[in-house]
């Protein structure tokens, strides 16, 4: 059926049009390169056209936003192994449970 449109954040859209604004490229090849269709680029270039003399991410804010996503991806990590092994607790436990609740044989012949 039809595509499942690419919703993206009002920062994404900012520091991609300072990105094209900074750029010799064709807009086409930027369109191609960054897998955006081009009327979706130019909405947002008549959007952000205040953008025009400031200047780019710097190079700290990139950094600082790789740092953050490094330390969300780890505590993602922690999140999951976590969560793993709540469900091998749960999967022991359930074990136990039906173990236990099982009637036992009663040896009657002693």
């Amino acid at each position: 059926m039809g595509e499942q449109r690419q919703r993206y954040n009002e920062e994404f859209k900012r520091e991609t049009v300072k990105f094209i604004q900074e750029q010799t490229k064709s807009f086409s090849e930027l369109a191609e390169e960054l897998d955006i269709p081009k009327s979706t680029l130019h909405q947002w270039m008549g959007q952000y056209r205040e953008l025009k003399n400031e200047p780019a991410a710097s190079v700290d804010r990139v950094r600082e936003l790789e740092a953050e996503l490094k330390e969300a991806r780890r505590q993602l990590k922690e999140h999951q192994d976590q969560l793993a092994e709540r469900d091998e607790e749960l999967a022991i436990i359930k074990k136990a449970v039906h173990i236990f609740s099982r009637p036992r044989n009663s040896d009657s012949s002693s």
